[in-house]
């Protein structure tokens, strides 16, 4: 018997039907947009990360001057007595003088020609944090006094920017911090061998500095506060995360309150974080009158943030644990407390560890709470070790790069993209820890 074609099909299943080939053009139209769209998201971040590092590596180097420095005991210690107390009384001003002075005998020694430019202008090219470092090196060990010490200075921000290629002649005519003339003297410093770019590790260790000194900010206090507030987030998120998850997952009974938890749960982790500074400004400040711009009130804030993202990966973590381990616990006798600490919760610990490590990553990039709380406030003094150091003055890498920023010298964006880039090292590595942990420990069922 001959089987009649179909109206408007082709009689052989080797050749497409138009409906088949009309859906495999959309298909293929569909893979085209993803593709588009993988490589346009691509290419944004590319762009950005290739801005971010052209902009901000430069930050991890500094020019600094090397030259002998002769210690006149004369200045530096008038009544000659090597009294301590007496030495401090002598300010920076008395120790720039002393830089200034080795400075041009160094180069008048080598020779470098400084034809057209005052003495003065010849000491400006060294930074106004040099007088500060020496003095606090003389304090410390009086018996420098009196000798010529090989000494290697900050050069001020415009030389850097100079030798970065941020500074130009054609923007020096234009300045009033530099002119073209100093610009020229470190041409020829850098041909003697005083100026030069080095590493910067003043860039991880000093703390922020004011606008007059952008060549000496660091990340310091931010990195030391930063850290202050992850383990306080720690301490107070994970714990209570995790025991609120075991008890909505494995103990409490399922009815209207704990489904109005859940939700309630669900919504706090979609508010934005300012709220939470709203609310960390209003009540740990304002009402329980915590120091303002402290590691613990920030800690606080961020942990509200937190909890919420803890108990949701938590949960589900628990969840995917299949019941036959609960059965299976339970037939051979184990009471429900028993069946969770032994057996529900070590199998979970890998992903509660990752979605803990995600969240704190999340929070080690928050601004807009700490900055309602005061943490954008100029902080360059250390905080005191633990336990005290958690109530003093502390800042946090992501608002240290917003301070800086916001500033107007050239010198402060170099450095807020530097500290994009650390920032960006550190929630790079978190992530990459809960990938590694989450691989080493999973279960595949």
């Amino acid at each position: 018997m001959t089987v009649a074609p179909m109206k408007g099909r082709s009689a052989s299943i080797l050749t497409a039907a138009p409906d088949m080939k009309r859906r495999n053009r959309a298909e293929a139209r569909f893979r085209l947009y993803g593709v588009i769209a993988i490589a346009v998201s691509l290419s944004v971040l590319a762009f950005m990360l290739v801005t971010i590092f052209s902009d901000g590596i430069s930050s991890f180097r500094q020019a600094k001057l090397a030259f002998p420095v002769t210690l006149d005991a004369g200045v530096l210690d008038p009544k000659g007595n090597g009294n301590r107390d007496e030495m401090t009384k002598v300010t920076t001003v008395g120790y720039g003088k002393v830089l200034a002075k080795s400075f041009l005998a160094a180069l008048d020694a080598k020779g470098i020609d400084t034809t057209g430019l005052k003495d003065k202008e010849v000491g400006e090219l060294i930074s106004k944090e040099a007088a500060g470092d020496l003095r606090a090196r003389v304090l410390a060990d009086p018996a420098l006094l009196g000798q010529t010490i090989d000494l290697v200075v900050l050069a001020n921000g415009r030389i850097d920017g100079y030798l970065k290629g941020r500074v130009t002649m054609d923007s020096a005519k234009l300045d009033s911090n530099v002119s073209p003339e100093q610009l020229q003297l470190a041409d020829r410093l850098s041909a003697a061998g005083l100026l030069d770019l080095h590493w910067n590790v003043a860039f991880f260790t000093k703390p922020d500095a004011s606008d007059q000194r952008p060549e000496a900010a660091g990340l310091g206090v931010a990195i030391l506060g930063s850290l202050y507030m992850m383990i306080l987030v720690a301490v107070m998120c994970v714990p209570v995360g995790v025991a609120a998850s075991i008890y909505l997952e494995e103990f409490a009974p399922k009815n209207r309150w704990t489904d109005l938890i859940e939700v309630n749960v669900s919504n706090l982790a979609a508010v934005p974080s300012i709220v939470y500074g709203i609310l960390g400004l209003a009540v740990f400040i304002n009402f329980a009158g915590l120091p303002q711009s402290s590691s613990l009130v920030g800690a606080l804030v961020i942990s509200l943030r937190t909890l919420p993202t803890v108990i949701i990966a938590t949960r589900a973590s628990i969840r995917a644990v299949p019941p036959s381990i609960r059965d299976a616990a339970l037939g051979v006798g184990a009471s429900k407390m028993q069946t969770v600490l032994h057996h529900v919760l070590p199998l979970a610990m890998p992903g509660i560890l990752t979605g803990t490590i995600l969240g704190l990553a999340v929070a080690l990039g928050d601004t807009a709470p700490l900055l309602l709380i005061g943490m954008v406030a100029f902080v360059d003094n250390y905080p005191s070790l633990p336990v005290d150091g958690f109530l003093d003055p502390a800042t946090a890498l992501p608002v240290q790069v917003y301070s800086w920023a916001t500033r107007s010298d050239p010198a402060f964006i170099e450095r807020s993209n530097g500290a994009i880039i650390v920032l960006l090292v550190v929630l790079i590595t978190m992530n990459l820890a809960a990938v590694l942990l989450r691989r080493k420990f999973e279960r595949r069922w």
